[in-house]
């Protein structure tokens, strides 16, 4: 008889990381479901790979349980559930409250309400894991990303909160990365500030987020911990 491998859920994967990590499950024969919420050409590489695609909103409530009854639609088991879906919504005057409201909808509210709603799918594989995919920023604020910054420290709370919940079943842990890899666009004077930011100096790709993802899927005893990937920006 065959077994088939419960599917690991991935948000935000149409793009950057979460390409790349959903990308590298699929090369290890692991079923992978993504969420997206703009249709863009790499969205179809991973349904052609076998990848399940669903569409996402998670600018509001209605739109995330949109989101969580359409996901079982297509599962009724998750090895893993990995939030990476984020949103970086400019801070400007007199739209601070539209900007907070939708990256803590995307940073909070989305992985809260999805760790409530597919525990069930969680607790149908063993192991299973939550990674939150959070941001080195969190460690010491932003002047000028605070809703950023804080809905991703909440994210990180939600780590330990929901470690402790599910605890010994599902584990649940988080991923801080400063800056792994730049935008095209970004020129040589940017590129050189952010990389005399840290320690190691390099731009050293989507592959070490790849490769702590799998460390904390992997380790059976790892739960509640946030890992940091900033190369050495803390001791700076």
């Amino acid at each position: 008889m065959t077994t088939t491998l419960a599917p690991i859920l991935i948000t935000g994967a149409g793009q950057r990381v979460g390409l790349h990590c959903a990308l590298r499950l699929l090369d290890a024969q692991q079923p992978v479901i993504f969420s997206y919420r703009t249709e863009r050409p790499d969205v179809q590489r991973l349904r052609d790979r076998g990848a399940i695609a669903v569409f996402a909103d998670f600018s509001s409530e209605a739109g995330i349980l949109a989101f969580i009854a359409e996901l079982k639609t297509h599962t009724e088991r998750l090895r893993a559930i990995i939030h990476n879906a984020s949103a970086w919504t400019a801070e400007t005057p007199g739209g601070e409250s539209r900007a907070f409201i939708d990256m803590f909808s995307v940073h909070m509210l989305a992985p809260y309400l999805i760790n409530l709603h597919c525990a069930s799918l969680l607790q149908q594989s063993t192991p299973a894991d939550i990674v939150h995919i959070s941001d080195d920023v969190t460690r010491k604020g932003s002047r000028q990303h605070i809703a950023y910054c804080a809905t991703k420290a909440g994210l990180d709370n939600l780590t330990l909160s929901f470690a402790a919940k599910y605890a010994p079943q599902i584990k649940v842990n988080g991923i801080a990365p400063a800056m792994v890899m730049f935008n095209q666009d970004d020129n040589a004077a940017y590129r050189a500030k952010v990389l005399a930011k840290s320690a190691l100096g390099i731009e050293p790709g989507a592959e070490v987020i790849y490769q702590s993802l799998r460390y904390l899927l992997d380790n059976p005893y790892v739960t509640g911990t946030t890992l940091t990937v900033n190369g050495g920006r803390h001791i700076k």
